[in-house]
């Protein structure tokens, strides 16, 4: 039996309601435009929820409007680029079902035919209002002989169409689900992409967050593989609202939590989340990945990933992503706060001052200019303070386990007991790797010069805290600040408790090196990006667990994405298995480390859907998808 189609145009085909956006366009120079404005949005809401007749909306929106036939172009411009997203997505449907698809909507044929007509919708089967205008083109109403124009217009319309066959009706309106109380259609399914109204979705069969839902419930696909409103993403630890608001926006289903959670609160969360972000106090482990059966990808809102088991999570097939970059300017400004703090002992000045002490004096005070620098650690931050710290005259030294170019006049110490020797001021920069636990203890604050000033902005359990505490103690160390510590508590509600409180010249902040508004909100544009790549396309550029590709975009494919162990002959496997269903590869791409393989296979478009279940049942298989 056929299916046919019925699509409301308003707050569904596209973002918007046309006549609130005619209002913005027509009342610009109005004295009372935003009261106005207002006025006609509230009807329009008023009429979408069935407490205003519908003759009531129109006649008493078109009376403030004082709209013109002027006007329409720069609506119809304006309409086309707020067509819904998963519409844009889902051209092909509308091309393929073009003589089923009716647009049927109490809005206008004048702006609604123009834009339907470039998805393939037929202006026969757009059925609406239409404008009438005056000798001066002024908009004076509109034809009220239209079934459309009065209460109950579009279970008229519909009865008038007599279509025989199956009637799905799409919209976010009171109208559209009268067609289905009225047994014209056989469901309403109520969309949300765009606005939701209590008194529409609670009258639905089914509520259709976005195009591709209803698509997907009706076996329909043609844009993407699954709908997006079904990818479940978990945001913790007061992640900047941009990321929320991105993915959001591309379709996926966002709950947030304020703190961090423990392993065993995260192991009851995480069931059904495909894509989990988290920043440094929750732990990823491989006890949580067990409880981890639909997570596709995690995101790690800063920089490190050593509270992620990053080889648990290549055995599950999660992709890691994190934000190397992003907060680098952030975290190296503090660091020469910091420093210039120390050296002006201005921490302990500040604090007897608040305490009534007047102790005006110069001594202990010192420049920053023509110290000696050490910086251990010369990656992404190291590098940026390096060139900083020389920019104020400071002398740079540095030592890093792997080879690193030397920016500007920096120089490499071949040992780290030989930076600890020279050093000044230290500064540490390294990454979270279980070698650099304790890498600074007792014999390493033994070989600093007296007075050394010392800073830890980069992992909490690579200095041995008590050893730090007895040399800030004996002046061995003349100033430290340290922002991070091996126990840290997992909201802002729980205690700081450290051996380091309440010692000499000693700076103690709680782990905010990277958080300014600049660098979180840089980091909340990095990591969904590169997420949301990684669903769309494949793309695993700068995973962290990831063999790392970079792919050309789909066109006029199918791409599936195969995860496996890395073990021989098993791209022999995949490419036996499409041979054998006459499937045609149109490009294919592998790249593997030392504990995956990662396939990506372009394939044409026509192809059997038993070649799917083939691909999963391939020994040593991970993980597999496929991308639309």
């Amino acid at each position: 039996m056929k299916k046919y189609f019925i699509i409301d145009f308003d707050s569904t085909f596209t973002q918007v309601e046309a006549m609130d956006l005619l209002a913005e366009i027509a009342l610009k120079n109005h004295a009372r435009k935003k009261e106005r404005v207002e006025e006609i949005q509230e009807i329009t809401d008023r009429g979408m929820e069935g407490t205003l007749s519908l003759k009531d909306s129109i006649e008493r929106r078109l009376e403030l409007l004082d709209a013109h036939r002027d006007h329409l172009p720069e609506l119809i411009s304006s309409l086309k680029e707020k067509v819904s997203s998963s519409f844009r997505r889902n051209r092909e449907f509308f091309e393929k079902y073009s003589d089923r698809v009716y647009i049927i909507s109490n809005g206008f044929r004048d702006f609604i035919v123009p834009i339907v007509e470039e998805f393939h919708i037929k202006p026969e089967n757009v059925f609406a209002n239409s404008f009438t205008f005056d000798d001066t083109g002024k908009i004076t109403g509109y034809d009220k002989d239209n079934v459309l124009a009065s209460n109950n217009g579009k279970v008229e319309q519909l009865r008038h169409l007599n279509l025989k066959g199956d009637v799905y009706v799409i919209g976010d309106g009171y109208t559209d689900y009268e067609i289905k109380a009225a047994g014209l259609a056989n469901k309403f399914y109520a969309f949300t992409e765009n606005v939701e109204r209590e008194s529409v979705t609670e009258k639905a069969d089914h509520v259709a967050p976005s195009l591709d839902e209803f698509l997907y419930m009706n076996k329909l696909n043609t844009a993407i593989s699954y709908p997006k409103n079904r990818i479940n993403v978990l945001l913790l630890e007061n992640i900047h609202p941009q990321a929320i608001k991105l993915m959001q926006e591309e379709g996926y289903n966002v709950s947030v939590y304020p703190a961090g959670l423990d392993e065993d609160e995260l192991c009851e969360k995480i069931r059904d989340v495909s894509v989990l972000g988290i920043r440094s106090k929750t732990n990823v482990t491989a006890k949580v990945l067990e409880h981890a059966n639909r997570l596709i990808s995690i995101g790690a809102f800063c920089i490190g990933t050593n509270q992620i088991d990053l080889n648990a999570c290549l055995d599950k097939g999660v992709a890691v992503f994190n934000a190397p970059f992003s907060n680098t300017r952030s975290v190296v400004e503090m660091a020469i706060a910091e420093m210039i703090f120390l050296m002006r002992k201005l921490a302990d000045k500040s604090s007897s001052m608040h305490q009534g002490l007047w102790d005006k004096s110069a001594k202990g005070s010192f420049e920053i200019r023509g110290k000696v620098l050490g910086i251990i650690g010369y990656g992404n931050i190291g590098a940026q303070l390096s060139v900083l710290a020389e920019s104020m005259g400071l002398k740079v030294i540095y030592h890093d386990v792997e080879e690193k170019l030397a920016l500007g006049n920096a120089q490499k110490c071949d040992s780290l007991e030989e930076l600890l020797q020279k050093a000044e001021i230290i500064s540490l920069h390294v990454d979270g790797r279980k070698e650099n636990k304790d890498l600074i203890g007792p014999e390493e604050f033994a070989h600093m010069r007296d007075g050394v000033i010392f800073l830890n902005l980069s992992r909490g359990h690579v200095v041995d805290i008590e050893a730090l505490a007895l040399n800030i103690e004996s002046g061995k160390v003349g100033g430290a600040a340290v922002d991070v510590f091996p126990e840290e508590p997992k909201s802002n509600d729980e205690e700081f408790s450290s051996r380091l409180r309440g010692l000499p010249n000693t700076i103690l902040s709680p782990h905010i090196g990277g958080s300014t508004m600049e660098a979180q909100e840089n980091i909340a544009s990095f990591v969904p990006g590169k997420i949301m790549e990684y669903i769309n396309t494949g793309s695993t550029s700068n995973s962290v667990n990831f063999p790392n590709l970079q792919l050309p975009t789909l066109k006029n494919a199918h791409r599936l994405i195969h995860i496996h162990q890395n073990m021989p002959g098993i791209l022999a496997r995949i490419n036996k298995v499409l041979a054998d269903h006459d499937i045609n590869i149109v490009g294919q791409y592998l790249k593997t480390n030392e504990k995956i393989g990662y396939v990506i296979t372009d394939i044409d478009k026509a192809y059997d859907r038993d070649v799917i279940k083939a691909l999963r049942k391939i020994e040593h298989t991970i993980k597999f998808r496929v991308l639309y």
